[in-house]
């Protein structure tokens, strides 16, 4: 994942960029940047590597040296940004958030019509952002070039493009990532997370729709394309990604985990009886305060997560190091967990390790019944549109390792939408194999309607591949 931010201002923009990308740090843990046009348009760009120390720390200093009216800047899972690019285009910074998915296809196809050689590369393949540069450069303006790279690439894409006047910002073709201008008397900031910038003094002024491109300078936001209709919003960013008090669409993320809560405890109404509501924090934590509220039983911390050094949600892309992490994360309250019956809720489950985990140190520290109620359905297909699974294989998920085991190598897609429907025996059945292999005293998870109606826009605008294999 990753997160974005910009700012045009008619004054100095660094420490507002500074404080908006910082604000996004939830989104990623591998590289932040900063690029800032300075007073003698000259672009001054920084970039760190924060597996091992936040954004802030890194950042501090630079900052005091960047100082100009424009900036743009990102928190990033994958490759160093923003990148600096002088082309027939002039000379821009830009940097994205996303996920291409045909990125090998549209290399080869680049280079076969010309195109030398690409100069970034990240973890032995290339730069996904300087792939989305070669694609604008391929037209006679940047604005076509975004339209272009738009119309090419599969998975999803947005983008801020700072040039010596202003900035673009482009969200995606279908909306599945947020992009957000807030503004306030000096100027106007771009932002993945509508909170970013509310400490910082801009008032929500317009979100993007799908596929919108806006130009924006001190002075004003044009609109260069306008938005589509058809919209596939991640559903994830409320159950998972989003920030607590960030806002898509209109839907505040906390009120979402509440309702989602609400319609767990509707479903599991007088079928068991347990001390305790808890949340896998930190997402899972809303979730928990949501069945609680509805449900009428006692909301607790069983666990709490030690933030002095594992203070961001996002773990290495190890997963080893991220299964020994997520344990040494949580330090446990044993009066709340010897000889409870505790209800726990977690965002999701993908692998089931580090869940089986989590159980597993609540039996060892005395608890007499775990219940498991994940805030989503089970995951049937891996993402395609944010990584969201970071999985290298749907072999990795629980739900398609339980399939094979039941129907054998070469399962179809017509088999596997069996497993998603929550009224089939095929469902039944995988979520009692789920329930058995990571030591859960009962399992449901949450329906995908409910989740839908927990969200409260129109389904069709949301997407839910990952669920229910649907684009």
């Amino acid at each position: 994942m990753g997160g974005i931010f910009g700012v045009a201002s008619k004054e100095d923009c660094s420490l507002d960029l500074f404080f908006g990308v910082d604000y996004h740090s939830h989104l990623g843990t591998r590289r932040g940047g900063l690029a800032v046009l300075t007073d003698d348009k000259k672009f001054h760009r920084s970039i760190h590597n924060i597996q091992n120390s936040p954004f802030r720390t890194k950042f501090e200093k630079d900052i005091e040296t960047m100082h100009g009216h424009l900036g743009i800047g990102c928190i990033s899972d994958y490759e160093p940004q923003p990148l600096l690019v002088h082309s027939h285009l002039g000379s821009f910074a830009i940097t994205t958030v996303g996920i291409v998915t045909n990125k090998k296809e549209l290399e080869q196809e680049i280079l076969d019509g010309g195109y030398t050689h690409f100069l970034e590369m990240s973890g032995g393949e290339i730069n996904q952002t300087e792939l989305i540069v070669a694609l604008i450069n391929h037209k006679k303006s940047i604005v076509e070039g975004i339209k272009f790279v738009q119309e090419k690439i599969k998975g999803s894409i947005t983008m801020l493009i700072l040039t010596e006047d202003g900035i673009y910002g482009a969200r995606d073709k279908m909306g599945r990532t947020p992009l957000q201008v807030g503004k306030k008397d000096n100027g106007y900031c771009l932002s993945f997370e509508s909170f970013a910038y509310v400490n910082l003094g801009y008032k929500d002024y317009h979100e993007l729709g799908p596929a919108e491109i806006v130009y924006v300078t001190p002075d004003k936001v044009e609109t260069l394309q306008a938005p589509r209709k058809e919209m596939k919003i991640s559903t994830f960013l409320w159950c998972y990604y989003g920030y607590p008090t960030s806002s898509y669409e209109g839907v505040n993320v906390e009120q979402m985990r509440y309702n989602c809560g609400k319609f767990l405890a509707r479903r599991d109404k007088d079928s068991i009886e347990p001390d305790s509501v808890a949340g896998v924090p930190d997402s899972g934590t809303a979730h928990a305060i949501g069945y609680a509220n509805e449900s009428g039983i006692p909301f607790s911390r069983p666990f709490i997560k030690y933030t002095p050094t594992w203070s961001r949600s996002f773990m290495p892309t190890n997963q080893n190091m991220r299964n020994l992490i997520a344990h040494m994360k949580l330090i446990p309250v044993q009066p709340l967990i010897k000889g409870k019956k505790i209800l726990l809720i977690d965002d999701s489950i993908v692998r089931g390790t580090q869940l089986r985990e989590t159980t597993d140190f609540l039996y060892d520290s005395g608890a007499k019944e775990v219940h498991v109620r994940p805030a989503c359905p089970p995951i049937m297909f891996g993402c395609k549109y944010l990584n969201f699974s970071r999985s290298n294989s749907e072999m990795d998920l629980i739900t398609r390792r339980i399939i094979k085991q039941f129907e054998g190598e070469n399962v179809s897609k017509e088999t596997i939408k069996k497993y998603c429907d929550p009224d089939s025996k095929e469902y039944a059945n995988m979520c009692e194999e789920i329930r058995k292999q990571l030591h859960f005293t009962t399992l449901r998870f949450h329906r995908l309607d409910d989740m839908l109606d927990s969200v409260g826009i129109a389904p069709d605008k949301m997407c839910t591949y990952c669920w229910n294999g649907e684009e």
